[in-house]
C-alpha cells in the first residue's frame, strides 16, 4: 500500500526508521529489534540506505523481509551517493520487483572522508533529480518520500533557498516529506507554517529521535533547548537517567505534536527498541494510538 493512502486516513501514522546492519552482532540486534517493535503495529518502517555495495543489499533485503514476513508496509530509502542513472535505475526495479512501493529519494550525505557531495559521473548531485528520474521511468508505481529540515540543510546557508528547494522537490513528484529530528517543537511549528505559506501542502511528517546518549544528541546539529541541555548534561554518566530523560522528554514532543493535528511521527529508533517502546507505550496508555 503506497503511505501516501495512509496518511488519507485522517488518522496519525506511526513509523520506525532502522540502518542496515555491518556486523553480525548488529544483525542480530536489528533482528530483536524489528520483532519487538513489531508488536506495536506501525504504520510502516523505512531501512535507510548503504552508500556500499553489500549495505545497499541490505536494504532491499530487510524491507522486503519485513513486508514479506510481518506484512508491515516498508519504505526503501534510495541515495544518489556513489551511484549512476542506471544502478538508480537496477536498485529500483529489484525494489519493485519485490513488491515495495514506498521510496524515500535522498541526496545523501557525502562518502565518509568527503567534506562536500560529489555526483559521480553519470549520476545525480541533488534529489530532485532523483525524484523527477523515479518519476519518469515509473510514473505513479512508487510513493515517494523525502527529507525536510526545520531548521535547514546543514550544507545551505539561507532557510528560504532551503525551502523554495524543498517546494520544487515537492513539484518533482514527492507525495510526502519526513523531516530530520529536533528537540525543539516550535522549530516544527514554525517550518511547517513557512511551508504552507510558500504553498507546500504535501503530509509533512515530524521525525522524533529520543535521546539515549549525551555527547551523540550534541553531535546531531539539532537545538537542544536550554533547559533540556542543562539536564542531559547533569545526568551525563548516568545512561539509565540519560534515557529516562530522552523518553520523557520525546514522549511530551509526541504528545503536543499529536494534540495540534501532525499527519504521523516518524520514529529515528537506532536500531534499538527499548527508548521507542516506552514512549509508544505512554502514548498508547493516554490514548494517542488506536490500532482499531
Amino acid at each position: 500500500m503506497h503511505i501516501r493512502e495512509l496518511l488519507s486516513r485522517g488518522r496519525p501514522s506511526f513509523s520506525f526508521e532502522f540502518f542496515p546492519p555491518k556486523t553480525e552482532e548488529s544483525a542480530k540486534q536489528l533482528e530483536q529489534t524489528i520483532s519487538e517493535l513489531r508488536a506495536l503495529k506501525p504504520s510502516f518502517v523505512s531501512v535507510t540506505y548503504g552508500a556500499g555495495g553489500s549495505t545497499r543489499e541490505r536494504t532491499v533485503e530487510i524491507v522486503t523481509r519485513v513486508k514479506r514476513e510481518t506484512g508491515i508496509e516498508a519504505m526503501a530509502h534510495l541515495t544518489c551517493v556513489g551511484a549512476t542513472r542506471d544502478d538508480l535505475g537496477l536498485v529500483l526495479d529489484k525494489i519493485r520487483n519485490a513488491g515495495i512501493e514506498n521510496v524515500l529519494a535522498l541526496r545523501g550525505d557525502p562518502p565518509k572522508g568527503q567534506t562536500e557531495f560529489r555526483a559521480v559521473e553519470g549520476g545525480f548531485r541533488y534529489a530532485i533529480e532523483l525524484v523527477g528520474f523515479i518519476r519518469d521511468r515509473y510514473s505513479s508505481g512508487f510513493c515517494l518520500g523525502g527529507a525536510a529540515y526545520p531548521e535547514k540543510h546543514p550544507e545551505c546557508g539561507n532557510p528560504a533557498v532551503d525551502l523554495m528547494n524543498l517546494k520544487r522537490k515537492i513539484e518533482a513528484g514527492l507525495d510526502f516529506v519526513i523531516t530530520q529530528l529536533f528537540f525543539d517543537n516550535r522549530r516544527y511549528f514554525e517550518f511547517v507554517d513557512r511551508a504552507r505559506h510558500v504553498g507546500i501542502q504535501a503530509p509533512i511528517i515530524p521525525g522524533i529521535m529520543p535521546i539515549t546518549n549525551a555527547s551523540q544528541a550534541e553531535r546531531f546539529g539539532a537545538t537542544i533547548p536550554f533547559a533540556l541541555a542543562e539536564e542531559l548534561d547533569r545526568r551525563r554518566n548516568d545512561p539509565r537517567a540519560v534515557l529516562e530523560l530522552g523518553v520523557a522528554h520525546a514522549t511530551a514532543q509526541c504528545i503536543e505534536l499529536l494534540e495540534r493535528g501532525v499527519p504521523g511521527i516518524h520514529f529515528y529508533t537506532l536500531n534499538r527498541s527499548t527508548a521507542t517502546r516506552e514512549i509508544y507505550t505512554a502514548l498508547q496508555a493516554a490514548g494517542y494510538i488506536d490500532h482499531h
